[in-house]
């Protein structure tokens, strides 16, 4: 089995947050590929960055760029060690795709454009599960005939 991660599983799986136990609980039962673009993983690391950004500023928001850099070496072991399988996109199919996502469901139900990426890409790369924690996506990816698993 194949499942396509967003940014919010992966996430929760290497910080603590209120999705951990999920994603965590996730892993240890999956048997099978996790799948993420390069886009996935940049997001990922902007995000982390951009929380060091957030704490530089407020120490009560955000975090370290200590806990960041962490983060985004553990991620890099692991896809290293093929613990997530990156895998190559035909940019302009996932664009066309998403451009057919949002023109369907972007003025009903308020889709970020990186959400209608991620499952773009997922859908090019035709895996049927979607791993998120977003609320939206996920209805999304349901309203697009995809399991959410979690």
């Amino acid at each position: 089995m194949r499942c396509f991660s967003d940014t919010s599983f992966l996430c929760a799986l290497y910080r603590e947050q209120d999705n951990s136990e999920r994603a965590d609980a996730f892993i240890k039962r999956f048997n099978g590929e996790i799948t993420v673009s390069s886009q996935v993983l940049w997001e990922f690391r902007q995000s982390a960055r951009f929380q060091v950004f957030r704490h530089q500023r407020d120490k009560t928001k955000g975090f370290s760029k200590l806990e960041a850099e962490r983060m985004m070496e553990v991620l890099a072991t692991n896809v290293k060690a093929g613990s997530l399988t990156l895998t190559p996109v035909e940019w302009p199919d996932v664009h066309s795709i998403a451009e057919t996502l949002s023109a369907t469901h972007t003025m009903k139900g308020g889709h970020r454009p990186m959400d209608i990426i991620h499952l773009a890409t997922a859908k090019h790369l035709k895996i049927g599960q979607f791993l998120t924690f977003d609320g939206n996506q996920k209805k999304l990816a349901e309203a697009e005939g995809m399991v959410v698993p979690l």
